[in-house]
């Protein structure tokens, strides 16, 4: 459900329109490689830039993954779809137009469910389309003029349109960060946003409560988080003070410059009249059958949402947790992993919530190439749950861990002196000698005071240099002063 909550007395109205690059190997209509990096121009053929006497060929990969998406969305995968003509002049575009799909889009419908904190949120979607990608243009080293490298030209895309459900930036950040997460899942894309492969365009407008929608405007081309959040609230905020001081919105496609956080005109929006689609004539209908579907679903791994919900049943884990452990399946397969050893799932889940994401995000890694592997981590919580070590110490061990000193759980708390001190006889020793010389606060605890009993307890941890177990020491202390 959208939220209501109100940025300076107007609702935000967020839509998105995300362009997935698609994992196959080669082009959408040709043979020419997707491969990244290539010198510029190596990889545009005939066919890539219409030549006279070339006929597109659809690439029965990209209709499969098209397949795979919609399945995973809940949407309706169309028996039978149209590929039109979108007709734009540019640079880039050597064709003068972009094969894409307008009135029939292969996927139809579909919705995407995530958390914005502990929040459950849903946005529909209108639709997911296949097309092919433009070339591009290069500003850069050419003496002042452009360069145009067409690479990138046929590309196979799918481009997944929302409906306008999202209230905030927080919201339409959450949203693609999750589509992120399903497409990679799903195989069907490697996620790459520097290299363009998971683009944002984001339209934003904002209104009073209970009016029309206002007029949007295109933020195009995020290729991060942080920068779709950014200009978010940036533009907001501009269209808010526009409005305030009399003037109205006009529809436009902006851009967003990190190095300033503002977003600039860049030129007035089009409609899809402007762009005189028509069915291509070179391209036949695609026609999907039912049991292409149903082979496809037969295919695809266990969905994220559907593994939520089994860790919530079968391993007790909270919906908030579940949905952290199955945002990628690099993260899933590392909780499972751990989890099977330790037999503790809310220990292994709180573990890669805390230090373990901490540490990841503050170098910037993958779990992909975490230094402490999942059989690892799951010792050191085995040692937690049978009051090897404590809590501290544990966190003490895990940074060895990191670091390298060690992969042996078990040597690096002997070498460091960490293990909880257990023994009943040296427990009982520590606390006769603290019941001897804290006899005031004994005679509190007997009085009803509570504060002193853990004022006991933390007396015996510092006598025994904060390696006896707390759990044993509080059952102790207690026998000891209600005996």
């Amino acid at each position: 459900m959208a939220s209501s909550k109100l940025i300076r007395g107007y609702e935000v109205v967020i839509g998105l329109e995300n362009h997935v690059q698609l994992s196959t190997v080669s082009k959408i209509f040709s043979g020419s490689s997707t491969a990244f990096g290539a010198e510029p121009n190596t990889q545009a053929s005939p066919v890539d830039l219409a030549l006279p006497g070339t006929l597109p060929v659809l690439n029965r990969g990209a209709v499969e993954r098209a397949i795979r998406f919609g399945l995973a969305v809940g949407a309706k995968v169309a028996p039978l779809s149209i590929f039109a003509r979108k007709n734009y002049f540019y640079p880039d575009l050597p064709k003068g137009y972009q094969i894409s799909q307008f009135e029939i889009p292969v996927v139809q419908g579909g919705q995407v469910e995530f958390f914005v904190g502990d929040v459950k949120h849903s946005v529909k979607l209108t639709r997911a389309h296949l097309e092919e990608d433009a070339g591009k243009s290069l500003h850069e080293d050419y003496h002042g003029q452009s360069g145009i490298d067409l690479n990138r030209a046929g590309t196979p895309l799918l481009e997944i349109v929302s409906e306008p459900d999202m209230r905030s930036g927080a919201e339409a950040c959450e949203y693609a960060k999750t589509l992120h997460a399903l497409v990679m899942w799903l195989g069907i894309c490697d996620g790459n946003m520097q290299e363009g492969s998971f683009r944002c365009d984001v339209n934003v407008s904002v209104r009073k409560p209970g009016a029309p929608y206002g007029t949007r405007r295109e933020i195009k081309n995020l290729n991060s988080f942080r920068n779709l959040l950014q200009a978010v609230d940036y533009e907001v905020n501009w269209q808010i003070d526009e409005i305030e001081d009399g003037r109205s919105i006009q529809q436009a496609t902006v851009l967003f410059n990190p190095d300033t956080g503002e977003t600039r005109a860049m030129r007035s929006k089009e409609d899809s009249a402007d762009y005189r689609y028509f069915p291509d004539p070179d391209l036949p209908p695609l026609v999907i059958a039912p049991e292409w579907v149903e082979r496809v679903r037969r295919e695809m791994p266990e969905l994220p949402a559907v593994m939520a919900a089994r860790f919530e049943t079968v391993d007790g884990l909270p919906a908030y947790d579940a949905a952290l452990m199955t945002q990628s399946l690099a993260t899933a397969r590392f909780y499972e992993a751990a989890r099977d050893v330790c037999k503790a799932p809310k220990l292994v889940a709180n573990w890669l919530q805390g230090e373990f994401s901490r540490r990841l995000n503050a170098e910037e890694r993958s779990i992909e190439t975490s230094p402490v592997p999942a059989q690892t981590l799951a010792a050191l919580i085995g040692r937690i749950q049978d009051g090897s070590i404590s809590n501290n110490a544990a966190r003490q061990v895990f940074e060895a861990l990191w670091t390298g000193e060690g992969q042996d759980v078990d040597a690096l708390i002997e070498a460091k002196g960490l293990k909880q001190m257990s023994d009943t006889g040296e427990l009982e020793r520590i606390l006769d000698e603290v019941l001897a010389a804290n006899a005031k606060s004994v005679e509190e605890f007997r009085a009803g005071k509570d504060k002193a009993f853990n004022a006991l307890v933390g007396q015996a941890m510092k006598a025994s240099k904060g390696k006896a177990n707390p759990a044993a020491v509080g059952e102790l202390l207690r026998k000891k002063l209600e005996g």
